[in-house]
């Protein structure tokens, strides 16, 4: 099968998922709940509307084509980034170092992922932002709490945009035999790491008792990180077909992604606590803000794009 033909069949299983859960939602709401607000089902039905929301928003970036995507995760990338920095504390000194980010380096991280500048894409905000920011936040001749204001904004422009960046690079590889695919390693990287943080919640409602860690994430159990890293790497290994591995390297590969992907969560959590909120925001319901959404690929994409680009790349 071509490309086109392996997207149509990933999404309509994906479809055809959510409408059996959807089912399950909604006979869990009739016989359980007897149709009175009920907290899990009522959380579970929100979280699947939420997907069937974006997964359609997914799949119409796709079939629009690399720029689709492109505009897609800048969107994400700017999103998450509105949200961290309404969490931190800034002052007006730092209001010009925010400006080059959202509007500078931003965008211009993106461009060069259009344009394939591999070169200057993969330094742009690790070199060149790193140093540029706090030097700019330094000409508002501010130093209360300078340094810590500082790393929070190259912080925030390296996980919501360096990191998740990586996710539309994957376009501007060149895999011998695997021209014209590379859409495929995004879908997989997303449902495979995705997939983890649903089967996480899953197998901890189901079985969890031991807390990974309470003071830092309440709801994250021993059983739900194994069981839910395990099936989803379960579910790499299923998906080879679309990639350029064997299923034994999708499975390694899923493995390792999605390892990375709890830790996204449970470092960006530990950022929560501190700051005394649950979510990042309440922009999809059910699930919390954007960033409480892509925190796993934010840690997982970067990791990928490398495992791809030195194993697979011609």
């Amino acid at each position: 099968m071509n490309a086109s033909h392996d997207l149509i069949a990933v999404f309509g299983g994906i479809f055809g998922l959510l409408a059996v859960f959807s089912l399950i939602g909604a006979g869990l709401k009739y016989r359980v709940a007897r149709g009175e607000p009920h907290g899990v089902i009522d959380n579970l039905n929100a979280r699947i509307k939420a997907w069937w929301a974006m997964i359609a928003l997914i799949g119409a970036a796709i079939w629009i084509g690399p720029w689709g995507v492109i505009a897609l995760f800048a969107f994400i990338s700017f999103q998450c980034l509105r949200e961290f920095i309404s969490l931190t504390h800034t002052r007006l000194g730092d209001h010009r170092a925010l400006l080059w980010s959202f509007f500078v380096f931003l965008p211009a991280q993106y461009w060069l992922i259009a344009t394939h500048w591999y070169g200057l894409f993969s330094i742009l905000i690790p070199v060149y932002a790193f140093l540029l920011l706090p030097i700019s936040s330094s000409l508002g001749a501010d130093t209360t709490r300078f340094l810590e204001r500082a790393a929070k904004v190259q912080w925030g422009l390296m996980i919501c945009v360096y990191c998740l960046s990586h996710v539309p690079a994957l376009l501007t590889l060149e895999i011998a035999g695997y021209a014209g695919r590379n859409m495929l390693l995004i879908v997989f990287l997303i449902l495979t790491v995705q997939s983890s943080d649903v089967f996480q919640y899953v197998w901890g409602k189901l079985i969890g008792k031991r807390k990974v860690s309470p003071a830092i994430s309440p709801s994250k159990t021993v059983e739900g990180l194994v069981g839910g890293v395990l099936t989803s790497t379960a579910v790499g290994a299923a998906l080879w077909w679309i990639t350029p591995f064997t299923p034994l390297e999708a499975g390694l590969i899923a493995l390792v992604i999605n390892v990375m992907g709890f830790f996204g969560g449970f470092v960006l959590s530990a950022i929560k606590r501190d700051r005394g909120v649950k979510d990042w925001g309440a922009m999809i319901e059910g699930h919390g803000g954007m960033l409480d959404r892509v925190d796993s690929i934010s840690f997982s994409a970067p990791i990928f794009f490398h495992i791809v680009r030195y194993g697979w790349v011609a």
